[in-house]
């Protein structure tokens, strides 16, 4: 196809995302839980054992039966046949108990001078996770909090997608960032730097392996810029330039199969065109289910050109959803974003006073 020039019509960003998500999920993988720390869980995760098996102490203490020290205090104490037995916190309990007492609750002689009601200071069966509990679920990513639970619970494997990107930076910093947000979509990120010129670039995007390719500078409409040209010569290049603000340079297509995204290297322009375009498409080859958005209320109006998909960068305070702006922000003000609102072309923007979502950072 043609290369678009700054002139041409912007492709709409809804005709974007349809077109550069028309791609399947990598196939799965079965690892072994802490390797799949980071990554999509590709299937529920079910219990399949209680958890504990048997009451257990809560608690290092005496382990007793309740109801022979039912009662007991300093003024009354309960003598049993034989001391009760000491537990740790973790063990087992002893047969023919069912509560844990306090490591104060026996006196020197000792009898028993404070009493507790049945199961207190015990876990019982299936108390932290019962046989058939849901645990996680295909779509989310596995978390370091979320493995420690499966690990407690004895899952020693789960089945993950790991999508490999491949970014190209071409002269900017923007590219470091776009990795580090990459990563955090549950993403395998390997990256190499290319100079300007056509041959160079192209022959940075021939990655095997890779599973998508982002171009990370070059984007533009100037004489140097050759990201298009040269996704063009190497593959198939889909559209250069996208109803989107920051962003509009923004470009996709495909080498074989595998998805090319094209993203500014202007700070504020990258970032707007990954949560745009990138992030929805590592979400569609690692399986991710998108969270739920967070919703707040401006401090001020949002204004935007109708027409045109807008990204408005902005903070949480005290009280609500501050903007701090979209294009051409200096980087002292883009550093302050929390979250981001995706203004649709066809609003003019939002009034002060109104609940938004806000796209996580």
């Amino acid at each position: 196809m043609s290369i678009r020039s700054a002139t041409s019509a912007l492709m709409p960003l809804d005709e974007a995302l349809a077109r550069l998500l028309a791609v399947a999920p990598v196939a799965t993988i079965l690892v072994p839980l802490g390797e799949g720390i980071g990554f999509v869980l590709a299937e529920d995760v079910v219990a399949l054992t209680d958890r504990p098996a048997e009451p257990r102490a809560r608690r290092d203490g005496w382990a007793v039966a309740a109801g022979d020290v039912t009662g007991a205090s300093p003024y009354a104490p309960v003598t049993l046949r034989g001391p009760p037995p000491w537990v740790e916190d973790g063990d087992a309990l002893p047969p023919r108990t069912d509560t844990v007492l306090t490591p104060d609750a026996v006196g020197a002689d000792g009898d028993i001078v404070s009493d507790a009601a049945q199961g207190e200071g015990v876990s019982r069966v299936g108390q932290e996770v019962a046989r058939g509990d849901l645990l996680a679920c295909a779509g989310e990513r596995l978390t370091a909090l979320r493995a420690l639970a499966l690990g407690e619970a004895r899952i020693a494997t789960v089945l993950v997608r790991r999508p490999r990107l491949h970014i190209v930076g071409i002269g900017h910093g923007s590219a470091s960032a776009v990795a580090d947000l990459a990563l955090a979509a549950g993403v395998r990120v390997t990256s190499s730097d290319s100079a300007r010129d056509v041959d160079s670039i192209v022959a940075a995007m021939r990655v095997d392996g890779a599973d998508a390719v982002f171009v990370v500078g070059g984007t533009g409409f100037g004489r140097t810029d050759q990201c298009a040209e040269a996704l063009a010569q190497v593959g198939r290049l889909d559209a250069h330039g996208i109803a989107l603000h920051p962003g509009e340079s923004a470009g996709f297509g495909r080498i074989g199969t595998v998805p090319v995204l094209l993203l500014s290297g202007r700070p504020e322009a990258a970032l707007a065109s990954f949560l745009a375009l990138g992030r929805p498409l590592l979400a569609r080859l690692s399986g991710a289910v998108p969270p739920e958005g967070v919703k707040g209320r401006l401090t001020r109006k949002i204004a935007s050109t109708v027409g045109m998909s807008e990204i408005v960068f902005v903070r949480m305070t005290r009280d609500g959803v501050e903007p701090i702006g979209g294009g051409d922000l200096p980087l002292r003000r883009l550093i302050l974003a929390e979250g981001a609102v995706l203004v649709p072309p066809e609003r003019e923007g939002y009034p002060e006073g109104e609940w938004i979502e806000i796209v996580p950072l």
